[in-house]
């Protein structure tokens, strides 16, 4: 949407970004999103519009049975930087980022959620300390927990709080909070990593921090404004959690089989990641 990225641009570092103002992608996973999706597309029209951003916005349509992705070409028609993936089938949020990342063509590429539970404002935060040096922002709802204007329930943060320690303890990633869906990636840091991801589910958080420990790329953990909305979350938070618990060790497995490795870095394999064609892209 932005045009064709010349070699210097896709090359972009975090710290060339700070030289200019970069263009922005925003990936958004979507399954059924029909009614929660227009509020998060008109919220970040109006912060583009306001704050007079180089922005993309890439919708991934995972295989919904609701109008989806027919609300999502409504919204394109109209504002032709918001552009459509859609999946012919429902492949997981982890399959989604990937789809939106291998697509998006800005120097930083965002996640935000379809319900808005971060607000769009706070991509400024994330940028801030992308231009300020970072590879990765990762917005957090456990470094200032004040910012949590609707907390998850009790229930929710306890899985949320046993399923950290046992990521640290698995995974050595020492970070309070991994699966907020709001985080902002150099395009460097992206390209490098998510063709390496092979984690199709809610898991997939993980595994790319891994990965970004792994190659070295630096992540800072970044408050934000958090409001938990229970009406069409997606999440089944026992049967869930135990699929991302056994997705931690599979990130184990791998990198202890070389899937992670320089080799399987040039030959990027697509292992549990179903083969779904990006069927359509309606902004170009």
């Amino acid at each position: 949407m932005f045009g064709a990225l010349s070699q210097q641009q896709s090359g972009l570092s975090a710290s060339n970004l700070a030289m200019k103002r970069p263009s922005c992608s925003i990936v958004i996973p979507a399954y059924n999103e029909e009614k929660r999706l227009p509020r998060t597309l008109n919220s970040i029209i109006a912060f583009r519009e306001a704050n007079s951003w180089n922005l993309e916005v890439i919708v991934v349509n995972d295989g919904s049975k609701d109008k989806t992705a027919e609300v999502t070409r409504q919204f394109s028609a109209n504002y032709p930087f918001i552009g459509l993936v859609d999946n012919a089938i429902n492949c997981g949020k982890g399959k989604s980022i990937r789809d939106g990342v291998d697509r998006a063509e800005g120097d930083v590429i965002f996640f935000a959620d379809a319900d808005d539970s971060t607000p769009i404002t706070d991509a400024e935060k994330l940028l801030q300390a992308i231009e300020s040096g970072a590879d990765i922002a990762i917005g957090s709802r456990w470094v200032d927990r004040d910012l949590q204007v609707h907390p998850q329930p009790w229930y929710r943060r306890l899985n949320g709080r046993l399923y950290n320690l046992l990521m640290r303890t698995i995974l050595g990633l020492d970070y309070k909070d991994t699966q907020n869906g709001f985080k902002a990636y150099t395009r460097s840091a992206a390209k490098t990593i998510f063709p390496l991801q092979k984690i199709s589910g809610w898991g997939f958080d993980a595994e790319v921090l891994f990965l970004a420990q792994k190659f070295g790329f630096s992540v800072r953990e970044v408050p934000v404004e958090y409001t938990y909305y229970a009406e069409g979350s997606k999440i089944r938070p026992y049967r869930d959690g135990a699929r991302m618990l056994s997705e931690l060790f599979k990130v184990r497995w791998h990198e202890l089989n070389g899937a992670y490795s320089e080799k399987a870095t040039r030959q990027v394999s697509t292992d549990n990641l179903p083969g779904v064609s990006l069927q359509e892209r309606t902004s170009d």
